[in-house]
């Protein structure tokens, strides 16, 4: 199934420790990039890369790939059991991760860097680098091997028709939702002003090819055309969004600070509040095999949804650190990608909301 996250639809301020923690705030980003550029020269071969700081992933079948800092970019062929890093053209922190198949990728990051690969990860082309704009990139999206979208902050907008190979710069227009009685009853009617330059956190797609995007200020975009024209939806909070997760039909989620989950069954027009039991920032989203509907957060957080996204149990790991997203290995077995690196976890088949006891160890 030719996406990012197998399981997920895809990325990514506020780990106080690292603040490169960029793929979950595109403020942090900044401020990471400005404070590491990317030297033009290749990421060192790092022994423990894969506890370093990571913020995305991608699956598929037994292949997974996750970046992060310093240019990390590390592989695994054996679903996960065991994991590699590769020498890639760049050491600015990478924020997302795209494989439209085994052996089309792309990976963006800080310093507007676009990396990418024809041969499953073994090698990488640095194809855009515009370090002098101080946007960074936060997400990715592709449709097929050939046309995609890059997006970032200050509604920082590059599109591609020939793989990747060159990148065009898109200025963003969004038309707003007709105001009725639903936008009405929210308080927004979704008016998006050109001038705002608002940070495009995630970009993710339904499985009919309509695209949304979760932008700061409680912003959220749709597009019914893959991009060519696009809509500022009503939005239920002013918050920031990090995270935009399709469902099935019309319904998506959409999630972000304090731990901020909305769910829309028509198509992102008008939105109800689910309650999750945290204030911590949920900065990803996606599907097991099975239907069951896991967000990620910070500070360990992690919610459980077994009816379809409706209610969310609420686990706490016990060392609190931030995951910025995870990939599914099996079942009930998750690699936690984040301020620890790699880490598998065994979600419990039951479990009272709480602090989580179940059985964790590190990736190697």
């Amino acid at each position: 199934m030719p996406q990012r996250d197998v399981n997920r639809a895809g990325t990514a301020p506020a780990l106080a420790a690292v603040s490169v923690f960029a793929a979950c705030g595109a403020a942090v980003a900044i401020a990471a990039s400005q404070a590491a550029p990317d030297t033009g020269e290749h990421a060192v071969i790092a022994p423990l890369a894969v506890r370093s700081l990571l913020l995305d992933g991608a699956s598929l079948d037994g292949f997974k790939v996750a970046v992060g800092e310093r240019g990390h970019v590390l592989l695994s062929d054996d679903n996960g059991d065991s994991w590699r890093q590769v020498s890639v053209p760049a050491t600015a922190t990478l924020t997302g991760v795209y494989f439209a198949d085994r052996r089309h990728g792309w990976a963006v990051g800080h310093d507007a860097v676009i990396l990418r690969t024809v041969d499953g990860g073994e090698s990488w082309q640095r194809v855009h680098y515009a370090p002098h704009e101080e946007r960074p990139l936060l997400d990715l999206w592709f449709g097929d091997a050939r046309a995609g979208y890059a997006v970032g902050a200050y509604s920082y907008v590059l599109a591609t028709a020939d793989g990747g190979e060159s990148w065009e710069e898109r200025t963003f227009e969004a038309e707003p939702w007709p105001t009725d009685d639903a936008a009405a009853e929210t308080g927004d009617t979704g008016a998006y002003d050109p001038g705002l330059d608002v940070h495009f956190n995630d970009i993710e797609a339904t499985g009919s090819g309509r695209l949304y995007i979760a932008a700061e200020a409680g912003r959220i975009f749709r597009s019914d055309d893959r991009g060519a024209t696009w809509r500022s939806m009503p939005s239920p909070y002013a918050g920031s969004f990090f995270g935009v997760l399709p469902l099935d039909g019309d319904s998506v989620l959409v999630f972000g600070l304090r731990g901020h989950l909305y769910r829309s069954d028509d198509g992102a027009v008008t939105w109800r509040r689910i309650e999750v039991g945290t204030e911590a920032m949920l900065t990803d989203g996606f599907r097991l095999a099975d239907g069951r509907v896991v967000l990620t957060g910070l500070a360990g957080t992690l919610l459980v949804s077994r009816d379809g996204a409706r209610s969310f149990e609420l686990l706490q790991l016990p060392d609190r650190q931030g995951i910025a997203t995870a990939l599914a290995k099996d079942h009930d077995t998750l690699l936690l990608i984040g301020e620890h690196g790699l880490e598998e976890f065994t979600l419990p088949r039951r479990f009272a909301p709480g602090v989580a006891s179940c059985v964790s160890r590190r990736a190697r």
